[in-house]
């Protein structure tokens, strides 16, 4: 029987919001920042010019900062066979000069934020963190075959990540509401629980969940102040690279910062696509009450918009021509992840047609029916995933067992956009708790991960909301 668990919804206010002693005062660069810790995430409002946000993301952030470095190098080096030094190496020389001004000066100031905490980590270090979703596999991949390399046999692309969007017909208010749950290793996952409130000199406001030291979200899942609502999920087994582009982190903070429309989001995404961290991406309007899809291959991009419908994420991809030249993926295997939690999810949407709402999409995120088996029974088929418990992983991703599934949840109705605010949960939204060391007991092939993987517990929905003026 799939665990019960209260669900408590706590607004953050201006007065729990408050930093201890040590902090504002001792430079004015953190002067309107602010850190609180909720109910397994750690919230942190960031405003001022490039510099000065980064600077507050740093400082605030440093020990978790320094935490999340020493795990992606080592899954990075685990993956790719490549130490840390290789991607310091590829960010200096391959991405930083495909990166704007504007996140340059950002990424500058995070380093120097962590280094004003006594953290020895770089500019070179910081924008290798934020490129971690790209170099492994699309970039390694790449590197290899240019440079004349016999291939690693590292990992092939993530399968992270089940969302929606629901307006019209399908929504209990006939307006835009979107959900989105997280897959990753639970290594890095339990890392994933930051919410930024980001209040630039330039562009809209942005309130978005995300990674320690990364300017985008990079799960995706955020609004901005002009209306716009955003997710993702990634299309499996795909393969493509365009070095010469626009690394995908960039791309992905100047659209979460710049959009105001639909049309807006996809120029952005496009301009400059090299294929690195290939999404389909899930996006709402809520001043039209419009929403999209956006799949974003190297060779094939799809926009696909309506003011009364749906579109879902669970990896698999939705154009027939991308999914045969541009991914290996088996569209026609019923078994496969992605096509079982397809099949729920058009299940889910027609039962609730006409009454999606807040409390429907928690209820889709704690999903444990598998589709293909045709039962409640919580594995890597079902929509809130829990690839430790299945004897046959998420191949090719995920071997049997693997520490990996979903690790938090997101969902926003088009009234909560107004206002900025979204509610999350840290941990499995199901309620199941994940216990790394029993886990390792029964499952020593993982232990090269003992250094850094933790307890993933689950915590309560909690409401986040982007600070009022004044506040």
């Amino acid at each position: 029987m799939r665990p019960r668990r209260k669900s408590a919804l706590l607004v953050l206010s201006a007065a729990a919001l408050l930093l201890p002693s040590c902090s504002r005062k001792s430079d004015p660069r953190l002067e309107g920042s602010l850190r609180q810790e909720r109910n397994g995430w750690i919230f942190v409002h960031l405003e001022g010019s490039p510099s000065r946000i980064g600077f507050q993301h740093g400082y605030l952030l440093a020990e978790e900062i320094a935490d999340a470095q020493k795990v992606i190098a080592l899954v990075l080096e685990h993956d790719t066979k490549r130490p840390w030094s290789f991607f310091r190496d590829a960010a200096q020389k391959v991405f930083w000069p495909k990166i704007g001004e504007e996140y340059r000066q950002e990424l500058a100031g995070i380093a120097e934020g962590v280094r004003a905490r006594g953290v020895g980590l770089d500019v070179w270090d910081i924008t290798a963190l934020n490129n971690f979703l790209e170099f492994s596999p699309y970039y390694i991949r790449w590197w290899e075959e240019s440079h004349g390399k016999k291939a690693t046999g590292g990992p092939p692309t993530r399968e992270s990540c089940s969302a929606f969007v629901a307006t019209g017909s399908y929504t209990r208010d006939g307006r835009p509401v979107i959900g989105h749950n997280a897959w990753t290793g639970y290594m890095e996952g339990a890392r994933w629980r930051i919410v930024f409130d980001i209040v630039p000199e330039r562009g809209h406001r942005i309130l978005m969940d995300g990674f320690p030291g990364l300017i985008h979200s990079a799960d995706d899942f955020g609004m901005n102040s002009a209306g716009i609502m955003i997710t993702e999920t990634t299309i499996s087994q795909f393969h493509g690279y365009d070095p010469d582009g626009i690394p995908e982190f960039v791309r992905a903070r100047r659209a979460m910062q710049y959009s105001a429309s639909i049309d807006e989001f996809a120029r952005i995404m496009r301009e400059g696509n090299n294929g690195g961290y290939a999404n389909n991406w899930l996006v709402a309007d809520r001043k039209t009450a419009e929403i999209a899809s956006l799949e974003l291959g190297l060779k094939n991009v799809t926009l696909q918009r309506t003011r009364d419908g749906y579109f879902v994420g669970a990896n698999f991809p939705v154009n027939e021509k991308l999914a045969r030249e541009e991914t290996t993926f088996p569209v026609n295997d019923p078994s496969v992840s992605a096509n079982a939690r397809r099949k729920r999810w058009e299940q889910l949407m027609a039962e609730y047609k006409g009454r999606i709402d807040i409390e429907s999409g928690k209820r889709f995120l704690s999903d444990h029916f598998d589709a293909f088996a045709g039962k409640e029974d919580p594995n890597e088929r079902t929509l809130c995933g829990h690839i430790e418990l299945s004897p046959r992983g998420l191949q090719p991703w995920q071997p049997p067992f693997a520490p990996a599934g979903a690790v938090q949840a997101k969902v926003a109705d088009a009234a909560m956009a107004e206002r900025m605010s979204f509610v999350a949960a840290m941990g499995h939204s199901c309620g199941r708790d994940f216990l790394a060391a029993e886990h390792l007991k029964r499952h020593p092939q993982f232990e090269w991960q003992k250094p850094f993987l933790r307890d993933l517990r689950s915590h309560p929905w909690t409401e986040f909301s982007a600070l009022r003026a004044g506040e």
